[in-house]
């Protein structure tokens, strides 16, 4: 099954996508997909509810705007440097533990929304990235029971401003966490359509040169063993999102390094996740 949200921003709808295409309003279900919702079984519930109800709801206009999957999830956790190659072309050492790094919740749009770039910006880079969703509270879980804990699959792109990441002091998140920075989308994949997460091709072009080619085999550390080491540190909590890595080809890899500009448009997509697109376009300070 996979899971939307739609309509204005701030004020989305919950839907589904069925095989057969057609997007469906669910908001008689009466919930949205937040912590509660995972929390309470709530795909297995909507399942069961989409069979009683299929022929009462409502089909939604495919050209209808598409909102961020899941509602603002209380935690979206990064994992850096999970790519062999794009250790090696960022300059650094592959890391013996995972580096895990937030990102703001409120950088979190929709699968098509705009790219804001932000004020003296001149280093803004893309990263396509495989994103895990928690389906259950997760604390001390073992990497043999960590597959459990997932309720599905997100694309998400990990805009980041490398000045303000890099060359400034402090942690990682002040060049991750601009507004606009996590569009994830277009659906929420739930895990029983995804038979191997870690055999997927991942992509991302930028005004239709491909930048980014590669499969989710190449992680370092696997889907597992993320959830596990995470869930020594913090609990995890139903809704919440783990960015997985990107792969080799961001813009600080080239040389010389190549960045976002006002216009570009970037696309990108993970083998049965579905594609998103976003147009770059400069503050609007006025």
């Amino acid at each position: 099954m996979k899971l939307i949200r739609f309509g204005e921003r701030g004020k989305e709808k919950p839907g589904v996508k069925l095989p057969n295409g057609e997007i469906f309003d669910i908001s008689s279900f009466g919930e949205d997909y937040d912590e509660d919702f995972f929390q309470s079984n709530g795909i297995e519930r909507l399942k069961i509810w989409l069979e009683r109800n299929i022929s009462e709801i409502p089909i939604i206009d495919k050209d209808m705007r598409l909102g961020p999957p899941i509602k603002r999830p209380s935690k979206l956790i990064c994992v850096g440097l999970n790519y062999a190659k794009h250790a090696e072309e960022s300059g650094m050492s592959l890391p013996e533990e995972p580096v895990l790094f937030f990102k703001a919740t409120s950088a979190i749009v929709g699968p098509n929304d705009d790219l804001i770039i932000p004020r003296d910006s001149i280093k803004t880079d893309w990263e396509v990235e495989l994103g895990v969703v928690i389906g259950k509270s997760a604390s001390y879980v073992d990497e043999e029971e960590a597959m459990d804990y997932i309720a599905g699959y997100i694309l998400h792109n990990d805009y980041s401003e490398r000045e303000f990441q890099l060359e400034r002091s402090g942690q990682w998140v002040k060049g991750k966490s601009c507004d606009s920075f996590a569009p994830i989308g277009p659906y929420l994949v739930t895990k029983d359509e995804i038979s191997d997460p870690h055999t997927l091709d991942i992509w991302l072009k930028v005004n239709g040169t491909l930048m980014q080619n590669s499969n989710t085999e190449d992680l370092v550390f696997k889907i597992p063993q993320l959830i596990s080491y995470i869930s020594k540190y913090m609990t995890l909590l139903p809704g919440d999102l783990i960015s997985t890595g990107t792969p080799f080809g961001v813009g600080l890899g080239f040389d010389p390094p190549r960045f976002i500009k006002p216009g570009d448009t970037i696309e990108l997509g993970i083998e049965g996740l579905g594609t998103s697109r976003q147009k770059a376009r400069a503050i609007d300070i006025t």
